[in-house]
Parts: structure tokens; sequence; C-alpha cells
């Protein structure tokens, strides 16, 4: 039927869809690849719900999940061009004189906000100011200044302590560029369990990265810990081992050892998990036959 929009009708072939990334390290997209031949790396154009956004090919053109509703998504409308990427140019040049341009209006007004990122739409017409703020902030004369003397949209959006450091970058104490500004592209809950699992000490200056929350690499190795931590008996139990019995006291995860407080002389020894005696069989769990 002629004007049909749905991406199988007609098709027994399920089209291709495409990961493309709107900024640097940034959250991925599903569009629809659309039929055209697109690699990893190239710059297109996407319509988001900005606007219309220059944006880089993540994940090259491949089979959706059965689940995915392709009805949903958007193609790709085309390789970007030299055209394209001087309207980028200009974007930019836009946004650093709009981003000056906030930060007097906001100094005049004594806003207690603080401007973080300008982003401008493909087209121009519409201006995106990124912010944080400690409190509720009423920036509406700031929009309607912005507005007339821009000539464009303008919306302003409040973002996190996570989001601003982001967009900032910086070098972390491990001397590697800051994880969520280089390739960490979405964040994910970090817990003060997840350090206490891994034997970490609860210093908040030592576990808070520079967005003063706690460090997104306390995940990295949280499950591994926990997978290493299962043949390991708990803190506090009686254990029987080739070196004498006693409770344990704590775990050396990563060497699968654990310390025993002896019951005879209360000395401290560490013992592997062979040295450990099994009494599964004392307890009645000995195997028929």
């Amino acid at each position: 039927m002629a004007g049909d929009t749905d991406p199988l009708a007609g098709n027994d072939e399920l089209p291709k869809i495409v990961a493309v990334s709107l900024q640097h390290a940034g959250h991925l997209y599903n569009y629809l690849s659309a039929g055209l031949t697109l690699r990893r790396g190239d710059r297109v154009l996407v319509e988001s719900e900005a606007g219309t956004r220059i944006g880089t090919i993540v994940v090259e053109p491949h089979e959706p999940a059965l689940t995915l509703d392709l009805a949903s998504i958007r193609p790709v409308m085309r390789v970007a061009d030299e055209r394209d990427f001087r309207a980028e140019e200009e974007a930019l040049s836009r946004e650093r004189q709009a981003e000056r341009m906030c930060v007097e209006r906001i100094r005049e007004r004594g806003l207690a906000m603080k401007l973080i990122k300008v982003d401008y739409t493909y087209d121009g017409r519409k201006a995106i100011f990124y912010f944080t703020a400690e409190n509720r902030v009423d920036f509406r004369e700031l929009v309607r200044d912005l507005a007339n003397t821009l000539r464009v949209r303008v919306e302003m959006k409040q973002i996190g302590a996570r989001d601003e450091t982001k967009v900032t970058g910086g070098v972390g104490p491990c001397g590697r560029e800051l994880c969520c500004s280089s390739f960490l592209r979405d964040f994910e809950a970090v817990t003060v369990k997840m350090a206490r699992e891994q034997g970490l000490a609860l210093n908040p200056s030592r576990l808070a990265g520079m967005c003063g929350r706690l460090k997104c690499c306390l995940r990295y190795e949280y499950a591994t810990y926990l997978e290493l931590k299962r043949s390991l008996p708990n803190t506090g139990k009686r254990v029987q081992s080739v070196k004498g019995n006693g409770k344990v006291l704590r775990h050396n995860t990563l060497k699968q050892t654990v310390l025993i407080q002896l019951e005879e002389d209360g000395g401290v020894v560490e013992v592997t998990l062979q040295d450990l005696v099994d009494t599964r069989k004392e307890k009645g769990d000995e195997p028929s036959a």
C-alpha cells in the first residue's frame, strides 16, 4: 500500500539497525540503516528528540533483536557531507557565543546555578542550556532574555554531578582520563556494598570520584568478587583445617584464602581452600550408595 511506513511491509527480511552516538562517549541510540552502506565511525544525520543532529556510527548495521519494536525506530536520514560539517562548525561557534552570554546573564541576575554546556540543534532553531544547581532556580526571565537576544527557542535542562563531570572531563587518581568522559556511555548504580564486598576501606574521600559520588569503577570487579566469595566460608564461621581449628576472621578473596583465629592458642593463620577439612560427612550429607 502506498505510504505504508511499516519497516517490515513487503519484506520478509528484517531491516538492519545501527547504534549511533550523538556525543563523545554518549548514550547509544538505535536507528534503521535504511539500506545505506554504513561503517563504524561514519558521521550521519539523524532525527532525535531535540531535533536533527549529526551522530557517529558506533555499531555497524546488524539484525535487530526479535523483541525490538522496529515501528518506533527512526531511519538514518543520510550520510553527512561537507555542507553538514560546515553547519556543525557554525553551530559550535554559536554555542560558544551563547555560553559566554548565558554566564554573564546568570552573574548579572545572581542566580544560584552553574552553566555546563550549550547545545544547538542542526537547524540552529533551538538551543539547550545544561546547568547544575543545588536548589530550585527561577530562570524564566533568563530564558526570555536569551531567546530574545539569540533569536532561538531556548530550553533549560538541569543535570546531576555525574553528568557535569562527564561533560567537563578530567584525569582520575588512577592517572587515566575519567571513565565517564572517555568510554562509559551510561551511568549505573554504584553502592557502598560494592566497596565493602571488595574489602575496601570505607573512606569517603578515597571512594568518591571527581563528581563527588562513588567511583564508577567500583562496579567493574564487583561481580568477580561475588563469584570468588561463593567458595569461601563466611566470616565468623567455625572451620576445621590442617593447620588447626578456629573462626574465620577475614577473606583474601583474590588469593582464595582465609585468615583463621585458632581456638588452641588464639594465633592467626592463613589457610587455603585445600587446607580446610570437609565436614559435610559429619553432618549426614554423605551421598548414599
